[in-house]
């Protein structure tokens, strides 16, 4: 899940929620980086995305079609000639209206593609952190400023714990629109990762 995606969040707009079926087609670890990488850069060959991501061309031409059987990519014919196809994401985002849904399914194949997919995240935003740790002295200074790697320890209800991801996931929202045009020559895509647990006091 990326952009505009959130585990337990109901979203609205160009962000489908995964049924069981949907989940199982994106629940593996390359094709939830594929999908990302659409989502968050744009219109792709298969080509393209195997030197962005260090994978073989044949690797992601399989998975792109994989992802394109489930609705999550679609082709772009507006781009490339002659036998270069061109993917995009077919949504903005994707959601998990209820976690606890998928790991209480009937289905072996479910539960295990919601842990899958729940990792896969997981290990693709500490792969985002890293990258910024390793590059952030290439940034100009105000973006090295601008960061921010927080972590906080809330005595919290079930109830005031969706709450607050909500309001979170409202907030970031707002900031979709704000750029003014006269500072977009300053403007970088940032990514913004919200993770909210509970753990034992032990």
């Amino acid at each position: 899940m990326t952009d505009g995606s959130a585990a337990g969040v109901p979203r609205q707009d160009d962000v489908p929620p995964l049924d069981p079926r949907s989940l199982r087609g994106l629940a593996h670890p390359l094709r939830v980086r594929l999908l990302g990488a659409l989502r968050e850069f744009g219109p792709a060959t298969a080509s393209a995305l195997a030197g962005r991501l260090g994978e073989s061309s044949g690797a992601t031409s399989y998975h792109l079609r994989q992802l394109a059987a489930y609705g999550f990519v679609v082709d772009d014919p507006g781009r490339g000639t002659g036998r270069e196809r061109w993917w995009r994401a077919a949504h903005r985002g994707s959601r998990v209206d209820s976690v606890t849904e998928f790991m209480r399914h009937p289905d072996p194949e479910v539960r295990g593609a919601i842990n899958t997919l729940l990792y896969a995240q997981a290990v693709a935003h500490s792969e985002e952190l890293g990258t910024w740790l390793g590059t952030m002295g290439e940034w100009p200074e105000q973006w090295q400023e601008a960061f921010d790697v927080s972590d906080y320890t809330l005595h919290l209800t079930p109830l005031l714990a969706r709450e607050l991801g909500e309001r979170l996931h409202a907030l970031v929202d707002s900031y979709r629109d704000r750029l003014p045009e006269a500072e977009a020559a300053d403007a970088a895509r940032v990514r913004v990762h919200v993770h909210a647990f509970p753990r034992h006091a032990d």
